[in-house]
């Protein structure tokens, strides 16, 4: 275990007050008894502004899931729970991709990471400054980071599965999550839980070349006992005078690597008198950190509210959590020319270290103003990673190089106002009152990369047989003084919301949003959604609206250089920015907003206890921001110097350009069971079905007219966007109770997916595979419960690569997998309620 560094920590707590309805459902004997309490259970406030409306009475699809089931598997990640609770969110485990090994991506229905926009207490949360560069899904995207909280201050999360951008703003293509904080004025929590990964797996290894020294059969079975981990959660209530609540929640992660690499075939040393070196046939040839990376994190969350005795109410929360993680790159070998032998003779494994940092705070108000429910907020969030690059060096150093730099990193945040208002309107010819929300929205965005030390981007110098080595820290280059940027911009916003039953059994909503940003000019979007009750039993919903997403500052801002030399002269391949002079010669132009087109039609049905949603959606997204592929093909480099570019090798830039067509079914059954002496069941099965087509791919005048053109947005990243999803997944959840005793089983099916190559003949699919986790409890008294489980408990791995796709050894499994490639992780706790 690793020493953890607190760093200073000022918490502001103010105090929250949200419109939670929840409470603990008791069991009974009555069946109808239990399903009105399930009912009370389920009211929403996300995708509706009518207080007291349920998920089942929605017009469009919303997942709820309460923090206590959440908290009911070995890892109690919040992007990972809910990945394994809802039918279309996907959080793939991607390793050797940077900080993507740190700050992982999720996705719902298939689309970007980006596309769903994240609320906490149906305020906008902050995304994380990491921008995703890599091979993996989510390239090119900065998302809100959900497991910067803790599962302990989660009351529950609902998940509104429909296009919301007139509701909410930018990012809401796919869907809305809002995590609803947990309100306490009494009780609370201890538990501790420890875990490892048991696990065994088979991977196929590569043929050495001809006359080695060591060997290896065509395919190894390795069994790990590793990724150890102790996690502890708490949270309590506190009384804030005696009409309000403080709840403190806090989580302690301490979580050791996982190793799925393969056996590394490739020659170590350099030859010794035209013969192998004896090292080669002693060396340790598992010598990859490919799985889970090291991570230690500390979370702290405090969420408060006041009635004072006007009926107002003030509001607020605070967080802070920092993550200190190590992940690696790929070996390199002694005889590497990337390696000073003189400073590791069996070559080296670089490590990538980066320090997340992540706070928040929001103070609000909420008043009666004669017959508008007012409300007024202010919201703060921040999220900062820098890198500490270790056990590596700079070749063109020498043996004068330092093996740990500093190599810099970014920050990102968010300030957010906002005002609005509701209230009932009398309407004559209408089964209900009107009701009416009207607001606005006021955000400041900023984005910062801070550079390096030198010695973590410069060349030193140093050549090897003649030739210029490698520049700046091996596998992660320093960020250089001319990549350092600070950039902010302003949006505002304004929208009107209403809703209405027109007949008793025919619901009407209707949204329209105006949002200005000072950097690419406005839109309007607008949204009219439907139900209508055909029997107590048995409804339909359907939704049509226009949604759009922001450029992002990460996209718009992000750079990174390296240097390559070719024919021993320098060029710099850089990630430029979209307004550089090089990114614009090329092509690049100012980024505009992704716009879409959102279509959803279903059904709500009950038959006696059981409850089935079927919801069908189209979502079209035109000019969907994308990376481009690195350009350094020698005509780019030509044509860069003829624009008076010189030395500049080429390089890769968001751009606009990208169209898809996402066509889906999502189906939820539930069906909540009392049995007279078998305790109770709460059955839930869950399915989506996805498919996304590209119908439009980026090109630029200037690439275009060279010969050949090179591709701007590749096959491999067409096929990520089509295929690197599961084009089905369903989801089996079962709980149940019985005095003392409780269990929950899920059985999740992920269906194929491709792991996609620029070369056809190199597509690889995933097959389908099924996992299952299971965890069983036991109240010990009042206080007192302990539980033991397993995720994955059969060990089921993806497909490993094919000796094609791993030239290395080290990559066994592929970043596509879509529950990653850890896996059975095996655990207990014990738990202290009060």
């Amino acid at each position: 275990m690793r020493k953890f560094k607190m760093k200073p920590l000022a918490l502001v707590v103010a105090a929250a007050l949200a419109p939670h309805a929840v409470a603990a459902q008791e069991a009974s004997a009555d069946a109808e008894t239990q399903v009105r309490s399930e009912r009370v259970e389920r009211i929403v406030v996300t995708g509706t502004r009518v207080a007291g409306r349920s998920a089942e009475e929605s017009t469009a699809p919303v997942d709820i899931v309460r923090g206590e089931d959440l908290a009911r598997a070995g890892i109690t990640e919040l992007n990972q729970a809910l990945s394994v609770a809802l039918p279309s969110f996907n959080f793939p485990r991607p390793g050797l991709a940077d900080g993507t090994d740190t700050v992982r991506p999720a996705t719902l229905r298939g689309l970007s990471p980006d596309q769903t926009l994240v609320l906490v207490n149906s305020k906008r949360r902050h995304s994380a400054a990491l921008v995703n560069v890599n091979g993996t899904v989510g390239r090119g995207s900065s998302a809100v980071d959900l497991n910067t909280i803790p599962i302990g201050a989660v009351q529950s999360v609902e998940v509104l599965r429909d296009g919301a951008s007139a509701q909410y703003g930018s990012d809401a293509i796919a869907g809305v999550i809002n995590v609803r904080l947990r309100e306490a004025r009494e009780g609370g929590s201890v538990s501790l839980q420890y875990g490892w990964r048991d696990t065994s797996y088979t991977t196929p290894t590569t043929p050495p070349p001809a006359g080695a020294t060591w060997s290896a059969p065509s395919e190894i079975t390795r069994s790990r006992s590793d990724g150890e981990t102790i996690t502890l959660n708490a949270w309590t209530g506190l009384p804030l005078t005696d009409r309000g609540y403080l709840t403190l929640a806090l989580e302690y992660k301490d979580q050791e690597r996982t190793e799925r690499g393969g056996w590394d075939y490739r020659q170590q040393y350099p030859l010794v008198n035209g013969e192998f070196d004896p090292r080669e046939a002693t060396f340790d040839r598992f010598n990859a950190w490919y799985g889970e990376p090291e991570v230690e994190q500390l979370t702290l969350f405090a969420n408060a509210g006041i009635n004072l005795d006007d009926g107002s109410k003030i509001y607020g929360w605070a967080s802070y959590q920092d993550r200190q993680a190590v992940s690696a790159g790929f070996y390199r070998p002694a005889r590497d020319a990337r390696n000073v032998p003189e400073i590791y003779p069996d070559g080296f494994l670089p490590l990538i270290a980066p320090d997340v940092e992540d706070m928040s705070w929001a103070a609000g108000y909420e008043w009666q103003a004669g017959e508008w429910a007012m409300d007024t907020s202010l919201v703060f969030g921040q999220n900062e990673m820098m890198f500490t690059i270790k056990n590596t060096l700079n070749r063109s150093m020498g043996v004068n190089s330092p093996t740990e730099f500093d190599a810099g990193g970014y920050r990102y945040n968010q300030l957010v106002y906002n005002l609005s208002g509701v209230r009932f309107i009398d309407v004559d010819g209408l089964a209900s009152p009107l009701n009416l929300a009207m607001g606005v929205e006021a955000r400041r965005e900023s984005y910062r990369i801070t550079a390096g030390e030198p010695a973590s981007y410069i060349n030193g110098g140093v050549t090897l047989n003649g030739n210029p080595t490698a520049s700046g820290s091996q596998v992660f280059p320093g960020f250089r003084p001319s990549n350092a940027i600070s950039e902010s911009r302003t949006a505002v916003g304004a929208y009107v919301d209403v809703e209405a039953e027109v007949t008793l059994d025919w619901l009407v909503s209707g949204a329209l949003r105006f949002e200005d940003y000072s950097d690419f000019g406005n839109t309007v979007t607008g949204k009219i959604a439907t139900r209508y009750d055909i029997s107590d039993d048995f409804a339909l919903r359907a939704s049509l609206q226009n949604g759009f997403r922001a450029p992002s500052l990460q996209q718009q801002y992000f750079t990174a250089t390296s240097t390559n030399f070719i024919n021993g002269v320098p060029f710099d391949i850089t990630t430029f920015p979209v307004a550089d002079p090089v990114a614009v010669a090329l092509g690049a132009r100012p980024l505009d907003a992704e716009e879409s087109i959102n279509l959803s039609v279903g059904a709500v049905m009950r038959f006696g206890n059981v409850s089935v949603t079927v919801d069908a959606y189209r979502i079209d997204i035109d000019d969907r921001i994308v990376l481009s592929e690195n350009l350094v093909q020698q005509n780019v480099r030509e044509y860069l110097e003829d624009q008076g570019f010189i030395g500049i090798g080429g390089g890769r830039f968001f751009i606009n350009g990208v169209d898809t067509e996402t066509q889906g079914v999502d189906v939820v059954v539930s069906w909540p069971w009392m049995t007279e002496n078998a305790g109770s069941f709460d059955f839930n099965l869950v399915g989506n079905f996805n498919r996304t087509k590209v119908t439009r791919t980026p090109a630029t005048a200037e690439l275009e007219a060279l010969d050949p053109a090179p591709t701007l947005f590749a096959r491999t990243n067409v096929l990520t966007f089509e295929k690197g999803t599961p084009k089905n997944k369903l989801g089996f959840i079962t709980n149940w109770n019985l005095d003392s005793w409780s269990a929950t089983m899920r059985i999740t099916r992920y269906g194929e997916v491709l792991s996609p190559n620029n070369n056809p003949a190199l597509d690889f699919e995933l097959s389908a595979k099924t996992l299952v986790d299971l965890e069983g409890r036991y109240d010990i008294s009042d206080n007192w419960s302990i539980a033991l489980g397993a995720d994955n408990i059969f060990d089921t791995y993806p497909d490993p690569n094919p000796i094609e796709l791993n030239t290395t050894g080290a990559t066994s499994f592929s970043n596509y997998s879509p529950f990653g490639r850890s896996g059975r992780f095996v655990y207990g706790r014990v738990a202290y309620r009060f």
